[in-house]
């Protein structure tokens, strides 16, 4: 039998990219990066200070695992709170992780006090979350299934039609084939497997893999 899932699902965004803003001649754009882990987010914004060295701030704010465990944000000069802080919210209010947002600020001369810096990130890292979209990562569970070769053809068709993903087959004795199965398919592809070899094969849990729901 296939092991149970618990946490099944989380949303981050659907792809990198940017947007640009103005208040008060003073130019912020907003980037998005999907990233994996802390050291991800943190070179992002190594990166973005390098290309973008003319600019005043580089503010940012990282989430990061599917139960969004780890959360960091950074003012980088500007007035605590009034930055960092905005843009982290914009993450958290759409439930997004495994993402980084970086708003760097072009100054144009004028302050934009406490309450103006904040409604200004928040819109920066808006506008780019906006840019990118977002989908949802599904944990797949990854399975091994042993059967004779001359059923391969047959079984492998079932289990597309039925929500599995055949990543591979190899072939010694008998043939084996490796499967991402999403949550949903689960006894499916259990009943399917049975089904089509009589009873003789049933699915192996190998590991467990987060896969970008529909690619």
């Amino acid at each position: 039998m296939i092991g149970a899932v618990t946490s099944t699902a989380y949303l981050t965004v659907a792809r990198d990219g940017w947007a640009e803003t103005e208040v008060e001649r003073s130019r912020f754009r907003g980037t998005v990066a999907r990233v994996t882990d802390e050291q991800e987010a943190r070179a992002v914004v190594e990166t973005l200070r390098r290309q973008h060295w003319d600019a005043r701030h580089h503010c940012s704010a990282f989430v990061v695992g599917p139960e969004r465990t780890l959360e960091q944000a950074s003012d980088d000069g500007e007035p605590a709170g009034t930055a960092g802080p905005p843009i982290l919210a914009q993450l958290r209010g759409r439930g997004l992780s495994d993402v980084v947002v970086v708003v760097s600020r072009w100054f144009g001369g004028v302050l934009l006090g406490t309450g103006g810096l904040t409604r200004a990130y928040a819109d920066a890292a808006r506008a780019a979350l906006d840019e990118v979209g977002t989908l949802e990562r599904v944990l797949h569970d990854l399975c091994e299934v042993s059967v004779d070769i001359a059923e391969v053809g047959r079984l492998e068709h079932a289990l597309r039609s039925r929500g599995a993903k055949v990543l591979g087959v190899e072939y010694t004795g008998e043939a084996q084939l490796r499967l991402s199965v999403p949550p949903a398919a689960r006894h499916v592809v259990e009943e399917t497997v049975a089904e089509l070899t009589g009873g003789t094969a049933e699915p192996r849990l190998v590991g467990r893999q987060w896969v970008d729901a529909g690619r």
